[in-house]
């Protein structure tokens, strides 16, 4: 089953019929038009090929362009991804999917890129608990012991340590569409989901 690539608003919360508040991530899911449709017998496997967005024709090269002219669009889109294609789906080049391809109550996987935190220590990236921290210790923050001493002598691989933080892609399963609004293209997931404001998200089923 094809997906469809979305933009993260940011985060609301939405009231149901009994009055609980809902945390909410908004996503501006499509329209991703059908650039493609990939098959074993010419490409080796079955994929489906959508776009989202569109660049300005000045930032388009001749090969983006006449791949979308192909699927009978003005412009190249600005994020193009791929999604398996399940058995007994048809999709055509130029096909539109949009949110109403998902409906409130179903579950859904979200994958995107996390925020980036930069250089962090072992506290805030690992969740050490750190040294005592009355009288003013001096190293309260520090990972402590490195391993074993005579053997074998050096620090064991994996060992948690200090380092870079986030900026990688992760996905979010099991993730509950809340409401789905088919006249602005939004869809409201419960929960949060990786990445920052106005960052890609690709959403499946």
């Amino acid at each position: 089953m094809a997906g469809l690539i979305g933009k993260k608003l940011g985060m609301t919360r939405v009231f149901t019929d009994e009055g609980r508040s809902v945390p909410v991530t908004v996503l501006e899911a499509g329209p991703c038009p059908v650039l493609q449709v990939k098959s074993e017998k010419s490409d080796g496997y079955s994929a489906v090929q959508v776009g989202f967005g569109a660049k300005k024709h000045k930032r388009t090269s001749k090969a983006e362009m006449g791949h979308a002219s192909k699927a009978g669009l003005d412009a190249a889109p600005r994020l193009v991804r791929e999604f398996p294609a399940g058995e007994g789906d048809a999709y055509e080049p130029g096909q539109e999917l949009t949110v109403e391809m998902f409906e409130a109550g179903q579950r859904v996987r979200v994958t995107g890129v996390s925020k980036g935190k930069g250089f962090q220590g072992v506290v805030k990236r690992h969740g050490f608990t750190g040294r005592p921290a009355s009288h003013g210790h001096p190293m309260s923050r520090t990972p402590g012991s490195m391993g074993p001493g005579t053997d074998p002598s050096r620090v064991i691989k994996g060992k948690k340590l200090p380092g870079r933080m986030g900026g990688k892609r992760r996905t979010v399963r099991h993730l509950q569409v809340v409401r789905v609004d088919s006249e602005r293209n939004l869809l409201f997931i419960q929960g949060g989901v990786p990445g920052s404001r106005n960052s890609y998200v690709l959403i499946r089923k």
